[in-house]
């Protein structure tokens, strides 16, 4: 069985849970330590308030467990299901304070992931058929990269470089500061042998000129097409003719989404995806306990 992603990247969700926890109750959750008995317990219920592609829950119990081991979380349904308002996701049972101090972290969370998982399933399914690859950019909340990149996953896309740590992406400033496509690559070479790294060289051509001088290089993983309009792209496609995988990127929307992937480029790459997700409507019922 693979790892989950939340797995897969712990000690970064580690570090995420952690901050945003001490973001919002920093010195302590003053409204609930006011009203609310130390040993007071209770549960609470997670109701989806509109159809949407269901992300977060997984996060969601890591939230509670960090916060309150003690807490009793139940997975009612898991991330990645399609939900129609009024399920009930989860529910979450224990200290009345842990769940007051923790709920709007985890609807944060939730919200903006359902979002983001909803947006992506939307566009994935609408390049089902073709043999492009959906895929998310760096273009993400500042602290919230991994949670927004985890949701694009659930909803069906794939994950670009997670930083500038994972991946090379050589781009027009970067050409441009370097003296050419040429130096650039030459240089690119050099460095990944001394340093002996195996990463993935992603590389924007703006013309056919620096097209020809990338496609030679072994080290190119991807060239990347952007700002192209349907036709262009195909005709770009056309010239690389599989010596390498295709990205394309810039003013691609709904609109014009279907008619870039029938392009035969590899790969799509949208900012849109994690930037301009409209958060799901998400909320954490209290559910009184007689106990």
């Amino acid at each position: 069985m693979y790892p989950s992603y939340f797995e897969t990247h712990r000690d970064a969700f580690m570090h995420f849970i952690k901050n945003a926890l001490e973001e919002d109750i920093q010195s302590g959750d003053e409204t609930s330590l006011s009203c609310i008995d130390e040993d007071a317990k209770n549960s609470a219920q997670l109701i989806v308030k509109e159809d949407c592609i269901l992300a977060g829950v997984e996060l969601a119990q890591a939230i509670f467990e960090y916060y309150d081991p003690s807490l009793n979380f139940t997975t009612h349904i898991s991330d990645g299901t399609a939900v129609k308002k009024g399920a009930i996701a989860f529910t979450v049972a224990g200290s009345s304070r842990a769940l007051l101090s923790t709920e709007r972290v985890v609807l944060n969370c939730m919200q903006r992931m359902s979002g983001i998982a909803s947006l992506t399933h939307a566009y994935t399914q609408m390049i089902a058929h073709t043999s492009c690859t959906l895929l998310d950019t760096r273009k993400t909340t500042p602290n919230f990269r991994y949670p927004e990149k985890w949701a694009v996953a659930i909803g069906g896309g794939k994950n670009h470089r997670i930083g500038l740590f994972d991946a090379l992406m050589i781009k027009d400033n970067h050409v441009d500061y370097c003296g050419g496509m040429t130096r650039a690559l030459e240089r690119t070479t050099t460095y990944l042998r001394q340093q002996k790294k195996d990463l993935e060289v992603i590389v924007e051509v703006r013309n056919e000129k620096e097209l020809l001088e990338a496609l030679p290089f072994a080290c190119v993983s991807r060239i990347l097409l952007d700002n192209h309009q349907p036709e262009t792209l195909q005709k770009a496609v056309q010239l690389i003719a599989g010596r390498k995988p295709t990205e394309a990127s810039g003013n691609i929307t709904a609109a014009n989404l279907v008619a870039m992937a029938e392009t035969g480029v590899d790969y799509i790459s949208l900012g849109a995806l994690t930037h301009s997700a409209k958060n799901i409507d998400l909320s954490l019922k209290a559910t009184i306990s007689n106990t």
